[in-house]
């Protein structure tokens, strides 16, 4: 790459899933070589892969956010629509920019639009500088001792602790040099915000979007609840999770400030979720390696698994009426408030391609629309590890019993009653399995099996010995 260059010519700043001013290296790059600087943000009108329902909202909020944050700093930041390898080409001539910068996106589908945008600027003879500022390895960083990817998480995690703790992060620019008034489309013309119907008063209700709202949920985790995390991340009722996924989803805070805030707390509460930062990474980094990931199960044996999808049962699973009491709370809860508990995130995936075999893209597709902290590493590695067909799987036969995971991990019943009102009455005995109730305690409770909550739609003990035979089948053919 071409040596820092500390001309005054302008700097185009190109946003993507980085929505911080903070820890920003590509903001940072550019305040140092103090020309005026335009932040630009591109809704990429073809990208690779569109943003779902539940995360155009979210944007709609961050860009709000982040606007207010260059604005403070004494920036604008633009917005453009279109084809980034015409619209980012065509705004650095109109703006005399020598040079763009941006942070790294790590999806080859991605990285292979920024290919394209690099090339039609070289051609120009305007300089590119991308960064990393979303990761705390970078994958081409990362190697076995053959040179390849890891394919297993623990000697991947081993090998990135032994390299050291990431950079610290980056300070808060003070000010960015501002290049005069470019044309901009408004915010609100962009089709972001869902309208008829309207249906994110519940993610309205959850959620704050930005990089304030995130540095303060970040700084409340760290006080409140990181010395407890090993202790509650597996129970839904509790707070007991960082929240943080939309925000780094998004950009608004960075692993490395995540990484950072929650070592200075003390080595033993950190290091449970730095962990979690570590399966983050690992799931980014098998992307980068393996670009089908989303589409494709990477171990080849399941091209051939006999899926049995049916449209009755999908239905019932997305709605919240499968008659298991944890898998519909889990759905109720994803589809008001756009976020799922990890715990919950297994318990659902297993129910949908084990008990009901219906394929894991399905459910993939479902989680990309509906979920504020959509992100496609972490959503793919996420569904292929529960259908045993990445490459680093839950062994297939490990088969969630949606009963004994609700008893083991909502033994109150908390979790259920919230999202599953019409069970509220239930004692803890039969929340989770209302259809072994005696009659007159479902009649006590108010409920009757068939009007007020639906019976299972199907039997685990049946599901579980179809869904072994068919990966037999498959282990037979392989």
């Amino acid at each position: 790459m071409p040596a820092t260059d500390l001309s005054k010519s302008p700097v185009i700043v190109w946003f993507r899933r980085d929505l911080r001013v903070a820890d920003n290296p590509a903001l940072t790059e550019a305040v140092a070589r103090g020309g005026p600087i335009i932040p630009l943000y591109l809704l990429e009108e073809d990208a690779p892969r569109p943003l779902g329902g539940a995360a155009r909202w979210w944007l709609h909020y961050a860009l709000k956010s982040l606007c207010r944050e260059l604005s403070q700093l004494g920036g604008q930041l633009v917005l453009r629509r279109g084809r980034a390898v015409d619209v980012i080409p065509r705004l650095a001539e109109e703006s005399g920019a020598g040079a763009v910068l941006w942070n790294r996106r790590y999806d080859p589908s991605e990285a292979a639009v920024d290919a394209a945008v690099a090339s039609a600027l070289a051609i120009r003879q305007i300089e590119v500088r991308d960064f990393n500022g979303s990761l705390l390895f970078d994958p081409d960083t990362i190697r076995n001792r053959q040179g390849q990817p890891f394919q297993i998480f623990t000697p991947f995690w081993r090998f990135c602790l032994s390299l050291g703790e990431p950079p610290r992060p980056l300070p808060r620019p003070l000010a960015l040099s501002a290049h005069p008034p470019l044309r901009s489309e408004a915010l609100a013309d962009w089709p972001l915000q869902p309208r008829f119907p309207d249906w994110s008063a519940g993610l309205c209700a959850t959620w704050t979007p930005g990089e304030d709202a995130a540095t303060a949920r970040l700084s409340d985790f760290v006080d409140e609840g990181l010395a407890r995390y090993t202790q509650r991340r597996d129970l839904p009722d509790q707070d007991g999770t960082s929240r943080l996924s939309p925000h780094l989803a998004f950009g608004e805070i960075s692993p490395r400030q995540v990484w950072h805030a929650a070592c200075a707390a003390g080595a033993l509460p950190a290091e449970g979720y730095l962990r979690e930062l570590g399966w983050r990474d690992f799931c980014h980094h098998t992307l980068y390696h393996f670009p089908t990931l989303p589409e494709e199960p990477l171990r080849k044996e399941f091209q051939d698994f006999p899926w049995a999808a049916n449209d009755a049962h999908w239905n019932a699973f997305i709605a919240g009426r499968t008659g298991y009491p944890i898998v519909d709370a889990g759905m109720r809860a994803l589809w008001e408030t756009g976020w799922l508990h990890n715990r919950l995130r297994m318990i659902v995936a297993s129910f949908l391609v084990k008990d009901l075999l219906i394929p894991w893209q399905r459910g993939q597709e479902w989680f990309r629309d509906t979920l504020v902290d959509a992100d496609v590493a972490s959503n793919a590695g996420g569904w292929q590890w529960v259908a045993g067909c990445g490459i680093e799987s839950a062994p297939y036969f490990r088969i969630f019993n949606p009963v004994i995971q609700g008893e083991k991990y909502d033994p109150r019943g908390r979790y259920v009653r919230r999202w599953v009102p019409e069970l509220a009455r239930l004692p803890d005995l039969y929340i989770h399995q209302p259809w072994v109730a005696p009659p007159e305690i479902l009649a006590g409770a108010g409920i009757a099996l068939g009007r007020d909550y639906p019976p299972p739609i199907i039997d685990h003990a049946v599901a579980r010995r179809r869904a072994l035979l068919a990966y037999e089948r498959i282990r037979g053919a392989a």
